[in-house]
């Protein structure tokens, strides 16, 4: 089985501009043909998706895209997106709600989101090829938007393995893995900036996995950072941006990141293939020749920090990450 992860996508903004005028695949660029030799396809979604809503005061950025942009999940056969994140309530509980409605009724999972602290702590669940795919979602962004069993909201968890929280969320992965042959844990969490985890991700990381989680996928991050391999479980702590329409930092480059695919033999991970992209026009774009080798040498360097294997591929260029 295979299973495609990318980091955040963002179809507000320019991104919905663009998507009056063209084609509903269009974000994705030329990296679709990477996208359907896949089982499983899972990413953030970095905004609502909603014609209606009120922006909140509070913040400084709002992205939402229109409601007839699900169709450009749905031109990528994206299965499953963490809604627990920054974002998903700048548009009030009805910017929410309508996101979700919107996605249950086109079939795409969720999860991190929900009417309750419960609903928003459940897994969403994939049936591929007769094995049961989980996906758990928190983020440690936007406590006041938290869910309790008075009001909806996110999965919230401070990225501390003593709170009660974190206890709630590492009983959760026990519980869900029981009945899922591959569980993900999704992390939005940490700083915008640095291509290093903060400190304290990693024994949480490990927390997660020792708990039963078969993959960390981290987000949030403008930039990819490195990957390890614990226990012989993958930790991507950040997957990157993949879709967007922001500023390009020269010195940390946020418009890099990669397609990510896991294969797995039964239940367990074989090995992960890096495939690098570069956003250019409002698009996700396989990097070209001459972007791949920084791409890929910088995330080497990040993953050696952690002792874990690479080789670099040819044919296409990809970084295959040994498990």
């Amino acid at each position: 089985m295979r299973i495609l992860f990318v980091g955040d996508v963002m179809l507000g903004r320019l991104v919905n501009e663009i998507l009056k005028q063209k084609k509903p695949e269009y974000p994705w660029g030329d990296t679709l043909p990477v996208f359907k030799k896949v089982d499983l396809r899972i990413c953030n979604l970095e905004c609502v998706i909603t014609d209606t809503g009120e922006p909140i005061p509070q913040k400084t950025f709002h992205f939402r895209t229109d409601q007839k942009n699900f169709k450009t999940l749905l031109s990528s056969d994206m299965g499953m997106v963490s809604l627990a994140n920054n974002h998903i309530l700048d548009f009030n509980y009805e910017g929410m709600l309508n996101t979700m409605k919107i996605l249950g009724s086109n079939a795409i999972n969720y999860a991190g989101v929900g009417m309750s602290f419960l609903e928003a702590s459940e897994p969403a669940i994939c049936d591929v090829d007769s094995k049961k795919i989980g996906l758990i979602a928190f983020t440690d962004n936007e406590p006041e938007w938290e869910a309790t069993d008075k009001k909806p909201g996110i999965f919230y968890v401070p990225v501390d393995t003593k709170d009660a929280k974190a206890a709630s969320l590492f009983e959760q992965i026990k519980k869900v893995k029981k009945n899922a042959d591959i569980l993900i844990v999704s992390a939005h969490w940490g700083p915008n900036w640095g291509y290093e985890p903060p400190e304290e991700h990693i024994p949480f990381a490990h927390a997660i996995i020792d708990a039963g989680a078969d993959v960390v996928f981290g987000h949030s991050g403008h930039v990819f950072r490195g990957i390890e391999v614990y226990k012989n479980k993958p930790i991507l702590y950040c997957a990157g941006n993949f879709i967007d329409d922001y500023a390009v930092d020269e010195v940390e480059k946020n418009n890099q990141s990669f397609i990510f695919i896991l294969e797995t033999d039964k239940s367990s991970i074989k090995k992960i293939s890096l495939y690098p992209t570069v956003i250019k026009n409002l698009q996700a774009n396989l990097a070209k020749e001459y972007e791949q080798e920084e791409i890929i040498m910088k995330m080497q360097n990040l993953c050696s920090k952690f002792g874990t294997k690479t080789a670099w591929k040819e044919k296409p260029e990809f970084l295959e990450v040994i498990i």
